[in-house]
């Protein structure tokens, strides 16, 4: 399979070991800012569009896990990055799985919020093809819509949501969703994965199951888990300082790995 990375839009915030945010499907680098003015005196943060999202290039294609993992690797090489901090929320911690995978000599510390290593059951696999029929007759807002109730416990945050998935293209969506149903099982990567790694979950997502969750904390060698009362699948945007709390413990344990 060749991959040929993209140029992704980033944003960059604060000095020190750098942590690359991946945001979820369908949405972009902004559902982070509430942790920039929490996090920004701790370390670099970078923030991408993942390709097709927000202000990135949005290529033909299916938008394989491994191939957005490969544009993090190149936005890491066009900054003169050896390693960094990976944290991936939903689909973002999907390609931060592959990323770790693919690239263990690269990676600093793993940050895994509302997301799980298990590949698409059959029926979740279906479902995801049925929406790429639904966007392609319909547009955008027809994901929007029903997505929305299963993102924030937090109602007041869904129409924030909302205008960020409008954002989106039919072209970015269906790329992602071709690649999200097709992504391969990361569960037998987990214990290979030697850096420190936190799991944060809200316990009223209702896209991941808890199950999932346990997993791979479980699997991972070096790895805690951070739940968050109240919260759904938006924890950065629901409960930041919960979250902004679990990214310094992360990056104060990697930190503390190097000494």
């Amino acid at each position: 399979m060749e991959l040929q990375p993209v140029q992704l839009f980033y944003e960059e915030h604060g000095k020190g070991t750098p942590v690359v945010f991946l945001h979820g499907y369908p949405l972009d680098h902004t559902i982070w800012d509430p942790l920039v003015p929490r996090l920004e005196k701790s370390a670099r943060l970078i923030l991408p569009d993942l390709r097709g999202f927000g202000q990135s290039p949005v290529p033909d294609g299916a938008y394989t896990m491994r191939l957005m993992a490969e544009d993090v690797v190149s936005l890491l090489d066009s900054l003169k990055i050896d390693k960094a901090i990976i944290v991936g929320q939903s689909m973002g911690g999907y390609v931060a799985m592959n990323f770790a995978h693919a690239y263990p000599n690269r990676l600093a510390g793993l940050g895994l919020i509302s997301t799980q290593a298990a590949a698409d059951k059959p029926e979740n696999r279906q479902g995801r093809y049925n929406t790429i029929e639904l966007v392609n007759k319909k547009g955008i807002k027809s994901v929007a819509d029903a997505m929305l109730p299963r993102l924030a416990a937090r109602t007041e945050l869904n129409e924030q949501s909302h205008a960020i998935m409008m954002k989106a293209s039919v072209k970015g969506v269906v790329g992602a969703l071709k690649g999200l149903a097709e992504r391969p099982d990361a569960t037998e990567w987990l214990s290979n994965i030697q850096v420190p790694s936190v799991v944060v979950i809200g316990r009223k997502d209702v896209i991941v199951p808890a199950e999932g969750v346990h997993t791979m904390v479980r699997l991972l060698p070096w790895s805690w888990l951070v739940e968050i009362p109240e919260v759904g699948h938006m924890p950065m945007m629901e409960a930041p300082d919960a979250v902004a709390d679990a990214m310094q413990q992360l990056i104060r344990t990697v930190e503390a790995n190097k000494k």
